[in-house]
């Protein structure tokens, strides 16, 4: 896949989210719950799909994509199991406590995706002028 076409790609994922929300505040519990499950899944079978290109990529990335794996994958964990600790506490004396800690947890989220398509949109078009400057020296060679 071209670095333009994962644009696109990030585009329609996000839509996808967009719409999986909005229907999420309609959907009866069981189906809301199931939909959370597929999700987080969803989530954990993309961090693993990372990691392997990360890995195989080796070299040919920076070393600094490896650092955010790491924390990527730590703060998933962490989530995941601030999530589940939660849950087991809920009452209805906490559900608000709850729903406040979601809400900002989904924040945080809507802005670290921001910011990393903000990076995305950077790294290709430095891509793009990379490719261009190598064009340039090729055709000098010849």
């Amino acid at each position: 896949m071209s670095v333009s076409g994962g644009m696109t790609k990030l585009v329609d994922r996000a839509k996808q989210a967009q719409d999986r929300a909005n229907a999420a505040s309609i959907q009866a519990a069981a189906d809301l719950e199931r939909a959370i499950g597929e999700s987080r899944e969803s989530a954990e079978a993309e961090a693993k799909k990372l990691q392997k290109r990360a890995q195989a990529a080796g070299d040919d990335v920076s070393t600094t994509w490896n650092d955010v794996q790491i924390s990527w994958n730590a703060h998933i964990a962490k989530t995941k199991a601030d999530f589940e600790r939660r849950k087991a506490k809920l009452d209805a004396a906490n559900a608000a406590d709850r729903s406040a800690w979601a809400d900002n947890d989904a924040a945080m989220a809507i802005d670290y995706a921001y910011a990393a398509l903000e990076e995305a949109e950077y790294a290709i078009l430095s891509a793009i002028q990379a490719q261009r400057e190598a064009e340039k020296a090729e055709a000098v060679v010849r």
